[in-house]
C-alpha cells in the first residue's frame, strides 16, 4: 500500500463527485466559514460518512490546529481515506454503519464541537435518518453545531424541480461525453486497482449499486434537528438542487 498514489485517488473521486456537483468546493467553503463562526479556527470534527477524507482535508488545510474523526462503512472510500491521512495524529478513522444503534460508542470522543456531512445521508430514509440526528444531538456539545449539505428536494415545487434536472442533466451529458468520469467508471476503475480491488468488491457486497434513501424537504430537516434537540437550524447555502443546512445545539 506503500506505494499507491493516494493522492492521486482523493483528486479522482474530487473530480468525479464535482460532475455531479459543480459548486462542492463552495457549500466546502461556507461550512467551515460557519465551523470559525461559531466553534472557532480549533473544533473537534466528526466528519460523518466521510468517505474519502472530503471534508477532513478541507478542514485541516484551513484550520490546522483542528482534529478530526472520520466514520463510514465503506472499505474503499475508507482505504483511500486512511492512506492519505497516514501518521497525521489529529486524523483518526473509525469503521461504524449508521443505521447500527450501538455505532456511537467506536468514536474516540464522546462530544464534538462540530459534525459535518456532505452528500452522504440521503441513502438513508426518513426514519432511520431522524433516529441518526437524534444520535447526533447527543453528540454535538452545547452550542455546537451539525452541518449537511445534501440533495433536499421541495415537492411543492414540481415544474422548479423538472426544469433544474434536466438542465443538470444535460449539462451531465455533454462532460461525460467529454470524457468526465461517473460514479459507475470510478468504482470500474477502483475494482481493477490492485490494493482497492479487494475493498470495492466488499463495498459493493454491503450496499450495492446504490442505497435506496430518501431525499426529504429542508423543512423536514429542520423540523427533524430541532426535535431531535437542537435549538435553531435553517439553510446557509443552497443551489437549485441542494441546500446546506445548519443547525446549533
Amino acid at each position: 500500500m506503500g506505494d499507491t498514489d493516494w493522492a492521486g485517488w482523493q483528486r479522482s473521486w474530487d473530480r468525479q463527485q464535482e460532475w455531479y456537483m459543480p459548486d462542492r468546493e463552495e457549500r466546502f467553503r461556507v461550512m467551515l466559514d460557519m465551523v470559525e463562526a461559531l466553534v472557532g479556527p480549533k473544533p473537534r470534527v466528526l466528519d460523518l460518512a466521510c468517505g474519502t477524507g472530503s471534508i477532513t482535508d478541507r478542514l485541516l488545510r484551513r484550520f490546522p490546529g483542528a482534529v478530526s474523526t472520520g466514520v463510514d462503512l465503506d472499505p474503499a472510500l475508507l482505504a483511500i481515506a486512511r492512506g492519505t491521512f497516514e501518521g497525521d495524529e489529529r486524523v483518526s478513522f473509525v469503521t461504524a454503519d449508521l443505521k447500527d444503534p450501538a455505532w456511537t460508542r467506536a468514536l474516540p470522543y464522546d462530544t464534538y464541537d462540530a459534525v459535518l456531512t456532505a452528500t452522504a445521508l440521503h441513502w438513508l430514509r426518513s426514519e432511520p435518518l431522524a433516529a441518526l440526528y437524534g444520535q447526533i444531538a447527543g453528540l454535538v456539545r452545547e452550542d455546537g453545531v451539525f452541518m449537511n449539505a445534501d440533495h433536499m428536494i421541495d415537492p411543492a415545487t414540481p415544474r422548479i424541480n423538472a426544469a433544474e434536472r434536466a438542465q443538470r442533466h444535460a449539462r451531465m451529458d455533454a462532460e461525460k461525453a467529454a470524457g468526465v468520469l461517473d460514479w459507475a467508471d470510478w468504482w470500474a476503475l477502483a475494482a481493477k486497482d490492485p490494493v482497492l480491488a479487494e475493498p470495492t468488491a466488499r463495498r459493493f457486497e454491503i450496499y450495492g449499486e446504490h442505497a435506496d434513501g430518501d431525499m426529504p424537504s429542508v423543512g423536514w430537516h429542520a423540523d427533524t434537528l430541532r426535535a431531535a434537540g437542537f435549538g435553531e437550524a435553517r439553510p446557509v447555502w443552497c443551489s437549485p438542487s441542494d441546500t446546506l443546512l445548519l443547525a446549533v445545539k
